[in-house]
């Protein structure tokens, strides 16, 4: 469950950071508020990997 959570995290920072250009310069409000709503659930997903994936293990694959 621990590697699914992972998987939730990296979709929802791939497309968070993919709206960081169409969001321009935080300026537009929907796409803003899908860009804070995909780093939440990406962060809240990470940390609920962390709880059985070491962090060097998380993070080599979250960057990967």
């Amino acid at each position: 469950m621990s590697y699914f959570y992972l998987g939730i995290a990296i979709v929802a920072e791939i497309i968070a950071t993919s709206l960081l250009k169409t969001s321009e310069g935080f300026t537009r409000l929907i796409p803003t508020i899908i860009l804070g709503i995909g780093y939440l659930v990406a962060f809240y997903c990470l940390s609920m990997a962390l709880r059985d994936i070491p962090t060097g293990i998380a993070y080599a694959i979250w960057s990967g």
